[in-house]
């Protein structure tokens, strides 16, 4: 009977405490799971999760645990999730982490009158460039999607490009409530061609497309909201090892490994409203680039070899015989254990 508990201890995963019966049944657990220190942490019981919405219902879900529920709610940031040290702590950090949508005003303002149509290769812009468009309606029924407006937006918040966008297909649906576009605002826009080279150029910054690597270069980081869609539309190519889509990001998605909507993840983790009303590209650039910044920022022990695809790591379970992995520690399979995705914290590193 006194064997029980250790034993029972020796079958728990060190990284999110799932309980298994048999060391083999962890084992395989382990080689499927990807754990690492790159996923959501619980800052009171060290759990790991998949996801920050897997977190949020760990510490005050239909089922929270019981201590980290009772923790939370007298110190922890109901956006980032941390645990501060006290109530005064929480309400310190909460004043910065708490964003607002008013917090570049003028430039909000600005983004509405569409007149930053000149782009320009310019590296004081920095490395990380976000992007988002607005559609309008085309074909016999309106549903299919017309780039109309887009705006591109650098690391400090500044607009770097935002223009109406000529469709190259009649328009049969302006889409106004939300759009707030008219037909005379494409007198005078940029052809589609036209915004698809010069927002190319600048994304690969004097690269050619064919070399462009995911560390080193000279081409830049594009951040967004289901970038798939918005560079189809823009009929702009880039490589997907500089592209961060805040709606493929697994710590950003749902526990049902589904895509949040970007306007409940900016009310969620930067604490504000956007797309009431007429919706402003701006707006959403500002909302994505704030939500990778806020990723990136993430303080993680960075291994040399992070990914479970670096060749490195390839065999990390394979080259290991499974009597050999069933006499490890929980803790020692979480030690060789990778991600099997790419943490947005190495983009600062």
């Amino acid at each position: 009977m006194d064997s029980m508990p250790s034993e029972n201890m020796r079958n728990k995963c060190a990284a999110c405490y799932r309980q298994f019966n048999k060391m083999e049944h962890l084992v395989e657990h382990m080689r499927i799971s990807y754990h690492s220190n790159h996923e959501p942490k619980c800052g009171i019981c060290q759990k790991r999760c998949r996801s920050f919405e897997s977190l949020r219902e760990h510490l005050i879900g239909p089922l929270p645990k019981a201590e980290c529920e009772r923790i939370f709610k007298e110190r922890g940031c109901d956006l980032c999730l941390t645990i501060l040290s006290s109530r005064y702590a929480l309400q310190l950090h909460r004043e910065k982490c708490q964003l607002s949508r008013g917090n570049n005003g003028l430039l909000y303002r600005m983004a509405n009158l569409g007149i930053q149509d000149e782009l320009r290769i310019d590296n004081s812009r920095g490395k990380v460039v976000a992007l988002a468009c607005k559609m309008v309606g085309g074909g016999s029924d309106g549903s299919l999607d017309l780039c109309a407006r887009v705006c591109l937006v650098d690391e400090h918040e500044k607009i770097i490009f935002h223009t109406y966008v000529k469709p190259h297909l009649p328009v049969t649906n302006y889409r106004y409530e939300t759009t707030g576009i008219r037909p005379e605002f494409f007198r005078d826009a940029m052809p589609l061609k036209q915004v698809q080279r010069k927002i190319q150029e600048y994304l690969c910054n004097g690269e050619p497309i064919w070399q462009i690597r995911s560390r080193g270069g000279k081409a830049r980081i594009l951040v967004g909201h289901g970038l798939d869609h918005d560079l189809k539309c823009l009929e702009v190519e880039y490589p997907t090892v500089l592209i961060r889509d805040t709606a493929k990001y697994p710590p950003l998605m749902k526990t049902s490994k589904l895509s949040n909507s970007l306007k409940y993840l900016t009310k969620a983790y930067l604490g504000y409203d956007i797309q009431t009303g007429i919706q402003d590209p701006y707006e959403d650039c500002i909302a994505t680039l704030r939500l990778y910044m806020r990723m990136r920022s993430q303080a993680h022990k960075v291994e040399e070899y992070p990914l479970a695809s670096d060749p490195q790591n390839r065999n990390n379970f394979a080259s290991w015989r499974q009597s050999e992995l069933e006499r490890m520690t929980p803790e020692k399979m979480l030690e060789i254990s990778r991600s099997d995705y790419y943490c947005w914290c190495l983009d600062s590193k």
